[in-house]
């Protein structure tokens, strides 16, 4: 299965070492495949196995995982025995950057109870479930609506709104009057004035100047397409933001179309609106 349609973020890293709430996609592989029971459990690289999903493993019964397709996504044994496979619910193949967006959401919206290892000023509000890591700060006036994870060393604030189920890396800052809605920032990305993310991705090492805005929805409410291999593909989504590569800065006031990926290293002008992919400067 190729990985050349999660471009822009497999042009810098293996589709396998992608974070999912922080944690690359090989090393979740491996904490579901040490829970299962059954010996000899295997995940395909580039599937995202639901939680419910992975329960089934618990059967002995159960040997197969299939997507609706017929896609093998897991199996124990030396190979998949399809005589009597268990079609998925939750789980699919990772083909597409959306569908790392899917994975998130799935993962975030399951925690049950905050775990606050940093500094979480009083006068932030959290509604909702919150994963501060060591070292994070999150300062005055921060609101949190609905599920988060922050890793080591970020820095959140002050004043600004996080929502939807967001997981944003190691060493990011998020600054005054940003809102992040539903989106992954990779590690040391920042963010630091006067913006609106949502529905995205955003790659490590990326810099938003000011006013710099992602636009996630359409005004007639249909599901947005996204070029990919020079074909509009139907991403599945009516909130669907931008795919920003790693390292890519944009000036100030950039206004950036739905569904559109900046390739990795990109930049924007004061001013510009991104329309189409851009795939160089």
């Amino acid at each position: 299965m190729s990985t050349t349609t999660c471009h822009p973020v497999t042009l810098t890293r293996e589709l396998e070492d992608f974070p999912i709430g922080n944690l690359p996609l090989r090393a979740r592989h491996d904490l579901l495949r040490a829970s299962w029971p059954q010996p000899g459990a295997h995940i395909h690289p580039h599937a995202w196995i639901d939680a419910e999903d992975a329960a089934l493993f618990h059967d002995p019964e159960v040997k197969t995982l299939v997507d609706p397709e017929g896609g093998v996504l897991a199996w124990t044994g030396e190979t998949p025995d399809l005589s009597a496979p268990r079609t998925a619910a939750r789980s699919f193949f990772i083909r597409y950057p959306w569908d790392l967006l899917k994975a998130n959401e799935q993962l975030v919206s399951g925690l049950l109870e905050s775990r606050i290892e940093g500094d979480l000023h009083p006068s932030a509000v959290v509604e909702g479930i919150l994963h501060l890591s060591p070292g994070a700060r999150i300062l005055p006036g921060v609101y949190i609506e609905g599920n988060v994870i922050v890793g080591p060393g970020s820095k959140l604030g002050p004043n600004c709104y996080i929502r939807g189920n967001t997981s944003i890396g190691a060493n990011c800052h998020v600054g005054q009057a940003v809102e992040i809605k539903n989106s992954i920032l990779l590690d040391k990305a920042s963010i630091g004035h006067l913006s609106y993310v949502g529905d995205s991705i955003i790659g490590e090492k990326v810099n938003f100047g000011a006013g710099t805005i992602v636009s996630n929805f359409r005004h007639d409410g249909k599901n947005h397409h996204s070029m990919v291999d020079g074909v509009l593909v139907d991403t599945g989504r009516r909130k669907f933001g931008a795919i920003i590569g790693d390292g890519v800065h944009t000036g100030i006031h950039t206004s950036i179309y739905c569904g559109r990926k900046l390739w990795p290293g990109t930049s924007t002008r004061p001013g510009d609106i991104i329309q189409k992919d851009k795939t160089s400067d």
